[in-house]
């Protein structure tokens, strides 16, 4: 199944019961944001999933990341009461940036839930093909769903740290090139990467109009960043945005690389983790 679902073919989805669609805008710069333009219009039958407060445990000051990973306990009570089982389709869009999307798509999955799309091009699309927008919320009947979590899809920092000697990850950072480099630092109290990583922005995997590349475009420019008997490692800042790189890395049909949730902000929590700067 290919992890994208275009518009045309939600539409004809929308009366099924087992699909559940997942409403996941939220703005970086205005938390709040997300949830008011759900309040204004969504896709019929779809439901609001919070960034920070359903995709995110809070964040605990000099040791967490920005956004981390809840319990699984934590996110399958969520999931329940949004009415998703382990047996549910569920489809997941945003404003058309895909970043909030992949990161719901890939935290379902982490804990279990085996089909998930995301709707490619968001709600922009939906409103561009002219598909009915609503502002009836949903009702909806809490779930049993219990969650079962692959632990291979991630790596810890202390993991991260103990290969840097003797490298057995590709690190791939999806921060834009300056933040990477260390040039500007919009966000964290520390700028730079994770030494040893290469940069691939998330914004690279989609062309002018907002869609994602063919796969065989996405199939080039990822593979060109893998080197053999190295695992790829995906992070970013927070967690969030390296999601982007591992949709098109599925959507690409390069399976099995892995997250470091925690990502930079939480591996500069540590002053004994060596941080680089520079392009190279």
């Amino acid at each position: 199944m290919s992890p994208f679902l275009e518009p045309e073919i939600l539409a004809t989805l929308l009366t099924d019961p087992k699909v559940i669609v997942l409403d996941a805008r939220f703005s970086l710069a205005d938390p709040k944001l997300g949830q008011a333009l759900y309040g204004q219009g969504h896709i019929p039958g779809s439901r609001y999933i919070d960034l920070e407060k359903d995709l995110s445990a809070p964040v605990i000051s000099g040791k967490t990341s920005r956004h981390p990973l809840p319990e699984p306990d934590a996110f399958a009570e969520r999931l329940r009461a949004q009415g998703i089982s382990k047996t549910t389709h569920v489809v997941v869009y945003d404003d058309g940036g895909h970043a909030m999307a992949a990161r719901a798509w890939w935290q379902l999955r982490w804990v279990g839930v085996k089909s998930v799309q995301v709707l490619h091009g968001g709600f922009k699309s939906w409103v561009a093909g002219h598909y009915p927008v609503t502002t009836d919320i949903p009702v909806i009947t809490k779930s049993d769903f219990s969650a079962d979590v692959d632990h291979s899809m991630t790596v810890s920092a202390s993991d991260v740290l103990n290969q840097l000697k003797n490298p057995v990850f590709r690190l791939i950072d999806a921060r834009a090139p300056e933040r990477f480099a260390g040039e500007v630092e919009p966000l964290d109290n520390k700028a730079g990467h994770i030494p040893g990583a290469v940069c691939h922005p998330f914004t690279a995997n989609m062309d002018d109009s907002g869609s994602f590349l063919s796969e065989q475009q996405l199939q080039k420019q990822l593979g060109d960043l893998m080197v053999d008997g190295l695992e790829p490692v995906f992070y970013c800042g927070s967690g969030v945005t390296a999601c982007h790189n591992l949709l098109a890395m599925e959507y690409a049909g390069m399976l099995g690389a892995k997250l470091y949730p925690g990502s930079w902000s939480e591996w500069i929590t540590d002053e004994n983790r060596p941080v680089a700067t520079g392009r190279d």
